[in-house]
């Protein structure tokens, strides 16, 4: 099994989020590499979320978090990236539903619309819930653009 490295991304709005997230990371005693922000000063979400997807193309990590202020910004931004699936977040369920249908790499959550508690158990069912692959991998195959 490939080992686990997972890249963090977030703005302003959510970097008391990511502050939270590293700390559940550490707890777990899971890899991640930070590729910012690294305050609350106001910033572009996508200078953030363009470095954690090009890491994910060129397989310095293996999956990522991200996070902005509606979690939607940071959404849009990774998702320009090919192979690149990330979904956004604000209950446990989608959590296991973008991971069993869609493979998705890529957890995203809204730092302005969620508190520690929801993240703590969206994070652990996006990072226990398997692919279900069969009929869902073709749909992931037509995803990207030739």
């Amino acid at each position: 099994m490939e080992k686990q490295i997972i890249g963090l991304a977030c703005d302003h709005a959510a970097f008391p989020l990511k502050q939270f997230v590293i700390q559940y990371l550490t707890e777990k005693g899971i890899e991640f590499k930070d590729f910012g922000t690294y305050s609350e000063a106001s910033c572009n979400y996508a200078e953030f979320g363009h470095a954690l997807g090009y890491a994910i193309e060129n397989g310095e990590v293996t999956n990522g978090i991200a996070m902005c202020g509606s979690g939607e910004g940071i959404s849009m931004t990774l998702n320009k990236h090919q192979g690149v699936r990330a979904g956004l977040c604000w209950i446990p369920e989608i959590a296991h539903l973008i991971r069993q249908h869609n493979n998705a790499n890529v957890l995203v959550m809204p730092g302005r619309f969620i508190d520690t508690e929801m993240a703590r158990k969206i994070m652990d069912e996006y990072l226990t819930t398997p692919f279900e692959g069969g009929r869902h991998q073709a749909r992931i195959d037509s995803i990207p653009l030739k």
